[in-house]
Formats: C-alpha cells, structure tokens, sequence
C-alpha cells in the first residue's frame, strides 16, 4: 500500500475514504513518548564511542498555502538555474544523530518547527539541552564517556550556543563556510618540482581515525581537537 486511502479497499475497512481521514484527524501524537522512543534506540558512534549529532535548518517550502500560518520566507537552492530565490516555508531545526564515514543515513532524534522572528540560537541551545538530556536518561551517555559532540552549520552563533549550554556534557563546533574540516594547513617547505604550496591541511572525517593524525610537516602543538575543528 502506498497511501492510507487504498486500507479503505480492503474487506475489514468498508468505510470509505472520509471515515479513514476523519478517524486519523481525530487521532493523535504523543510527542514526548516518540521522542524517548527514539533517544533509547540504538545509535551510531565515532571512533572511541563518541556521539556525535549535527543540527540544521531545513525548509518545508509552502508557497501556495496562503492560509499557513506562521510561514517564513526562506533561503533556496535549484529552484531555476543561477536562481536561489527566498520562499515561503515553515523552517524546522532538526538534530540528528551521525552515521560513520560517508553517508547520506542520518538518525532523527528531533525536529521543532521555528516561528518567524525567532532566536535561532536560543531555540536550538534548549533543543541540544533536552535531547542530550533524553541521552542520559536512556543510557545512551554516561559519566566517564567521551562528550558528545554537536556539529553546527557556518551560519550558527556557535561561541553563544556554547554559552548558553553551560554545563551540558556536550562540545559545540561551526563547520567551515565550505563544509568540509581540514587540519591545519602544514608549513611551507621547499619543493624542488615546483608547484603552489598547499592551501589547507588534510581532511578530517569522522569515523576515519587515520584522517585524524597530524600533518607529517606540522608541529606536534599545532595539532588539536578546536585546530582541526575550526581551521580551513
């Protein structure tokens, strides 16, 4: 079955399709339990156990539902060529937990629907708070464990959200405006085939811990958690 109407077809839902849809109106969502729910499955971790959760911003684009309340206009990307243009949508900030290595599967531990004019930095500190905390009453985080790590996007208050989280177990840090983490970039030495120095270090990715040595040319104090984080 593809949608909820074709149950209406079978023998013990003879009650067309306006009962199905009215029943499920009628019924409801209980969110806090559905949240639990999915703080207690189980989740993907980095190298040595690290948890690792990324938020972010995505739009339902809602432009010809004019009687929507609370839409936003909001940034978009392929809607014509060269064209980004801002459309009406309701912005929801959703955290979810990280697969290893390259991968598109996510696990979705949260989704709140922001109201235009909102602080975008306050409403997703209380989301990573409460999550976190969803965590550790599900033994997914105990004392002793690595901190979770949160991954916010470039356009993020990053030094504010950390602030605010206060004594959360948890470590917040800003991709670069390229999305991509590199290490830092290593010093630039003599190379007789010539060529252009490199730019920017290594790249780092979680799940790979052979990304995470340090540059062969770098010094050993140039190496950090908050360098390879932060640098380009």
């Amino acid at each position: 079955m593809r949608t909820l109407v074709d149950r209406a077809l079978a023998p013990e839902h003879r009650r067309g399709h306006g009962a199905l849809y009215g029943g499920l109106n009628h019924g409801r969502i209980d969110v806090a339990r559905l949240r639990r729910a999915l703080a207690g499955l189980p989740l993907p971790r980095a190298a040595d156990g690290w948890l690792v959760l990324a938020v972010d911003v995505s739009p339902w684009l809602r432009p010809d539902a004019d009687t929507s309340s609370d839409r936003a206009f909001c940034h978009t990307f392929g809607r014509g060529e060269g064209k980004h243009p801002m459309v009406p949508s309701w912005p929801y900030s959703v955290v979810a937990a990280l697969e290893t290595g390259r991968t598109s599967w996510t696990a979705v531990l949260d989704a709140v629907r922001l109201e235009p004019g909102a602080d975008v930095a306050a409403v997703t500190t209380v989301q990573i708070r409460e999550v976190v905390q969803r965590l550790v009453a599900a033994d997914q985080w105990k004392d002793g464990d690595p901190e979770v790590l949160v991954v916010l996007d470039a356009g993020y208050d990053t030094p504010r959200i950390t602030h605010l989280l206060g004594a959360c177990p948890c470590r917040s840090s800003a991709a670069c405006a390229r999305r991509v983490m590199r290490r830092p970039t290593p010093p630039r030495i003599y190379d007789p085939k010539g060529g252009r120095p490199p730019k920017h270090g290594g790249e780092f990715v979680f799940g790979e811990p052979a990304s995470w040595a340090p540059n062969r040319r770098a010094p050993s104090s140039a190496w950090s958690w908050r360098s390879c984080l932060a640098a380009e």
